[in-house]
């Protein structure tokens, strides 16, 4: 294992790669690893971290193929040491496949064909460019399956083409031309422009590949996927050439020529195919990571968004026909109440109903979903509360319908919620939104949730684990109350899954609330390790332990009671009096184990014990003058809310049930290069209306105001 490649490609030190790895080794998670082994790393954070893995996973693959290979060649009875010391000296799998490529069991190809038919000779005789009479010499060749001079050199170049192709300095030098100066090209197919409409800013199109940006990479994609599209990337020709020419090119005049036409139709026949999708690869796989990198900002963002809290939540599902679902929620998010009313068709008997459910459950505050209907609903809801007097003390929340569907109509659904239908279901999802996010978030498939670009564009594996990762990262961030967390919460708990979360909730049901920490042992499956990397990211309120509710890992316990000790209090006194907390010298308790780092984080811990990292909720009004995309005129400064952010900018709902686009170059009076630097998901903005065009259903916003 290259551990100084690894840290090269991490960005950290050969030592911190080390360290992370053997706890990677020993089955340690990112989280874990980030929070509590800080000595071990150096401080390295969760990005870092998984920088790491990254790097170590790549090694091992390449570890992996570097075997295979070895043993192939080994097999074929052409291993030579030489040979040997040059494969396990490269640490990369393009290298690794450039040496493997002579030695690859092949298919028939014409050189194969010409090998056949004893023409390497000849080629060989030409390839040195040591003969003055190439196409003589090929007399000398003529068999029954080679009819003249024409063919045997023909034959002869088949095989130098071939040669040329599997020799790594031609491959790295052509990489180079391709990484230089490749240019992507598309163009429409023929009798596609009409299908293929969407696409017109890229029916005659070129960009260096160096410059394109992911989302316009991976639009082309799609497009020459669906068959609207050609695309090509190439360098230029003559560039290409010459860089074979001087690798090659030696010898006799006579061997020129010869050599001139077999580079020609090696780079273009073999060369520049098996190069170009090389590089197609590398640019989607480019592409990739960058769109990934968009949604899992977006995902993290709106997981993290601020939580309404434990209250009890009258959540509405709106609709005109069909009417409103309306649910109640207590303040744990159980389902104590449902009805169906229809404020636009009987708004008496629709408004005494929210009026008595208000009444009978103590409602401190009301969801309504952002869908059809929701802005008629919050004004019907709005205007009830003022006329009761009730709107100071009951919060008004407009929640992201965005996927709610889909889990409505999930197994996770049915499950929890066998005998109600899906409308109810979804009612429930929004108004447990607002109580959290992250809780009910983690039951829906991110690539539901309507945030990113080009999401069905990318691996799906890659984004799948990507999205996992962010997922498990704002859970443990979080924290999870171990006593009512749904096991869909707790899977992602460091060091759990989804076995283990079953297995904690089965318990759970059956043995009550759980007490302590320690309790977790008894659950069935979940031993030592399991334990050491979940113990601190789960919350128990009002337990036997104070430090049981904290972020405080039981590894410090007895450190944290000497503490209290020395100070002479008890842990929950320390934990209480911040003048006790100031008279602890953490200096003192340093030892081989334990550093300055993680008594930060133990004091600071001690502090706000279970402090949730998330931001406190902020109440939003659209402006009450427009309510369609008809009503907005150029010109108008409207509050909106951010709901997605891409590469090429972010979008806006202004509250016209459609949003707008504010572009990278309209979000600062200054160059943006991520849009992220000014904006996140779910932020109140004021934004301009700078185009209208009802035909396109596009809004153009502006931030500069």
């Amino acid at each position: 294992m290259n551990y100084t490649l690894i840290a090269q490609q991490a960005g950290v030190s050969d030592k911190q790669a080390r360290n992370t790895i053997a706890l990677f080794e020993e089955g340690a998670t990112v989280p874990f690893i980030a929070r509590y082994r800080k000595e071990a790393t150096g401080g390295l954070d969760e990005v870092q971290i998984g920088a790491v893995k990254e790097a170590w996973q790549k090694q091992q693959e390449v570890e992996k193929r570097r075997e295979a290979i070895l043993k192939s060649i080994e097999e074929q009875g052409k291993l030579t040491p030489e040979l040997k010391k040059k494969i396990e000296g490269v640490f990369s799998m393009t290298e690794l496949e450039d040496l493997y490529l002579p030695y690859k069991q092949k298919r028939k190809t014409r050189a194969t064909i010409a090998i056949e038919k004893g023409l390497e000779p000849l080629a060989k005789l030409i390839f040195e460019g040591k003969e003055r009479d190439p196409e003589g010499k090929a007399a000398g060749f003529l068999n029954d399956q080679v009819a003249n001079a024409g063919d045997a050199l023909q034959g002869a170049r088949d095989i130098i083409a071939e040669w040329i192709n599997e020799n790594q300095d031609a491959r790295t030098k052509i990489r180079y031309t391709f990484q230089r100066g490749a240019i992507v090209t598309s163009k429409v197919k023929k009798k596609k422009e009409e299908e293929g409409a969407k696409y017109r800013d890229y029916f005659e199109f070129s960009e260096p590949l160096a410059k394109i940006p992911s989302h316009r990479l991976l639009a082309l994609r799609r497009g020459e996927e669906e068959g609207i599209l050609s695309v090509d990337i190439s360098p230029d020709e003559d560039t290409a050439l010459e860089a074979l020419d001087r690798l090659f090119m030696f010898g006799t005049e006579a061997c020129k020529d010869q050599l001139e036409l077999a580079i020609g139709d090696s780079y273009k026949r073999l060369l520049k195919p098996s190069i170009e999708t090389e590089f197609a690869n590398l640019s989607k796989e480019k592409a990739d990571v960058a769109a990934i990198q968009v949604f899992t900002e977006n995902l993290r963002q709106l997981l993290l968004a601020s939580p309404l809290g434990q209250k009890t939540v009258l959540a509405i599902d709106p609709g005109y026909r069909t009417g409103c679902k309306v649910v109640v929620l207590d303040s744990q998010g159980n389902l104590i109440a449902d009805h169906v009313i229809y404020p636009f068709d009987k708004p008496s008997e629709a408004g005494a109903r929210i009026s008595e459910l208000i009444r009978k459950f103590k409602v401190e505050a009301i969801a309504v979903g952002n869908g059809t209907a929701g802005r008629e609903t919050e004004d019907f809801v709005k205007k009830l509360l003022d006329g009761s007097g009730r709107s100071a003390e009951i919060g008004l929340f407009m929640v992201s319908e965005q996927g709610a569907s889909i889990y409505s109509a999930s197994e996770v659904a049915r499950e929890e919620f066998p005998d109600k239908d899906v409308t109810v279901r979804g009612s429930i999802s929004i108004g447990r939104r607002l109580m959290d996010p992250l809780a009910e978030l983690v039951k829906i498939d991110p690539k539901s949730i309507g945030v990113g670009q080009y999401q069905h564009d990318v691996d799906q594996n890659s984004l799948r684990n990507a999205l996992d990762v962010v997922v498990e990262s704002c859970v443990n961030s979080v924290g999870v109350n171990l006593n009512t967390s749904s096991k869909h919460l707790l899977r992602y708990v460091s060091g759990l899954g989804p076995a283990l979360a079953q297995n904690i909730v089965d318990f759970r049901a059956k043995n009550g609330n759980f007490k302590s920490r320690q309790q977790l042992l008894k659950v069935p499956r979940l031993g030592a390790k399991a334990f050491e990397q979940a113990a601190g990211f789960l919350r128990i309120e009002n337990g036997d332990n104070p430090l049981d509710n904290s972020a405080v890992h039981p590894e410090r316990y007895e450190l944290v009671e000497q503490m209290a000790k020395d100070a002479g209090a008890t842990v929950k006194d320390l934990m209480q009096k911040p003048d006790l907390r100031r008279q602890v010298k953490i200096e003192k308790y340093v030892s081989a184990s334990v550093g300055l780092p993680t008594l930060k984080d133990i004091l600071a811990e001690l502090e706000k014990p279970s402090r949730d990292p998330r931001a406190e909720m902020k109440k939003f009004e659209f402006d009450a003058s427009v309510r369609k995309p008809e009503d907005l005129k150029v010109g108008m400064i409207l509050p909106g809310i951010v709901t997605n952010i891409t590469a090429f900018g972010a979008f806006v709902d202004v509250g016209v049930k459609q949003d707008g686009l504010v572009h990278v170059s309209q979000m600062a009076d200054k160059f943006v290069k991520d849009p992220n630097e000014v904006v996140k998901l779910q932020q109140h903005v004021t934004v301009k209306v700078t185009e209208v065009d009802l035909s396109r259903k596009r809004i153009a916003l502006s931030m500069k105001l």
